[in-house]
């Protein structure tokens, strides 16, 4: 029996805006992501040279820190927004009724998540951002973006707990979903380290990690050949076994995504880098991370499966006797003679 999160079910306070704040959230990390590389790209991320406040004497810039701390600026009170949607979040899985305990989970991943973030986008202003250290703001996120995910998941009103205790799904079929998401995040990392390296640092006297681009870059296109392939690999196996729905369709939009980042990876770096492609390259990073997270959790669904199951199953008749159909019964009877 699915969770119905509307209908049937009480509530209090913000419960019932459950599944719209889940949604919220999973947009605001996935546009944070987004606003950040601005920052990068337009060269502003030390528009604020200091943190937390944006200059030694002034949580807001002044005039003399031009369009650049107006920017930076501008991407940290976006942070505020994202702490607001994420509270509510909080709130309104505490106050769903009957308690939920891994909506409260979530919803608290969330919102302790946030601020860390924020902490350590504070922490790559005072090191100048630091290649690494601005890596690891960027991993967070990723991380963030995975977990909004399950949150959206578990509030549809099919989710029931019964359905994702567990899978039907084969085990080599398992391993590969999670193959396909940890590969991701190894392809998502070495990107980020590729970044660090070549232009785009944020600020003209940013540091680099001094590491060779080019190896780094072929690097990572072999890892992107790699997830590619066991993408495809997953999504011919649910056909061909016919696995979940939803696992099928989660494969499906794992391979666009990879696709289309691939292509974009391909066109920035023969075109020199421009900050348009990059931009959309960092928002297509964000969109995988949020498929294979998909693929990852409906891999783990049992719903469709029994649903399947019970399909093939042959079927019997009131009184309890199996029902033979008329192609097997004349097999039977030819095979009689």
């Amino acid at each position: 029996m699915g969770v119905n999160l509307r209908a049937g079910t009480p509530v209090r306070g913000l419960g019932p805006a459950i599944r719209p704040l889940a949604v919220a959230s999973l947009a605001a990390n996935i546009g944070i992501v987004v606003t950040g590389g601005a920052v990068r790209l337009t060269g502003s991320g030390l528009g604020c040279p200091t943190w937390p406040r944006c200059t030694p004497e002034s949580f807001t810039p002044h005039g003399a820190l031009g369009v650049h701390g107006a920017i930076e600026f501008g991407n940290r009170m976006l942070t505020f927004v994202l702490v607001a949607v994420a509270l509510a979040t909080w709130v309104a899985a505490l106050n769903y009724v009957p308690r939920r305990r891994d909506l409260v989970v979530l919803a608290t991943v969330l919102a302790l998540g946030v601020p860390a973030q924020a902490v350590i986008g504070g922490l790559a202003v005072l090191t100048d951002l630091n290649p690494w250290v601005v890596s690891l703001h960027f991993m967070l996120s990723m991380g963030l973006i995975a977990v909004s995910v399950a949150l959206v998941r578990r509030t549809r009103r099919s989710w029931s707990p019964i359905a994702s205790g567990g899978s039907a799904l084969p085990a080599r079929l398992r391993g590969l979903a999670v193959a396909v998401f940890c590969v991701t995040f190894v392809v998502l990392y070495v990107g980020t380290v590729v970044t660090g390296s070549g232009p785009h640092a944020g600020d003209a006297d940013a540091p680099r990690n001094g590491l060779d681009p080019r190896l780094l870059s072929h690097l990572h296109a072999a890892l992107v050949y790699l997830l590619i392939t066991l993408s495809v690999t997953a999504l011919v196996w649910l056909r061909r076994m016919g696995g979940p729905g939803e696992a099928r369709r989660a494969a499906w939009m794992v391979l666009m995504v990879e696709l289309a980042q691939g292509s974009l990876g391909f066109a920035q770096y023969f075109s020199n880098l421009p900050e348009l492609l990059v931009g959309l390259h960092l928002l297509g990073a964000a969109l995988l991370t949020a498929a294979v997270t998909w693929l990852l959790l409906a891999a783990g669904t049992r719903a469709d499966c029994r649903q399947q199951s019970a399909r093939r199953e042959t079927p019997r008749s009131a009184g309890g006797q199996r029902v033979i159909s008329g192609s097997t019964a004349t097999a039977r009877n030819s095979r009689a003679r």
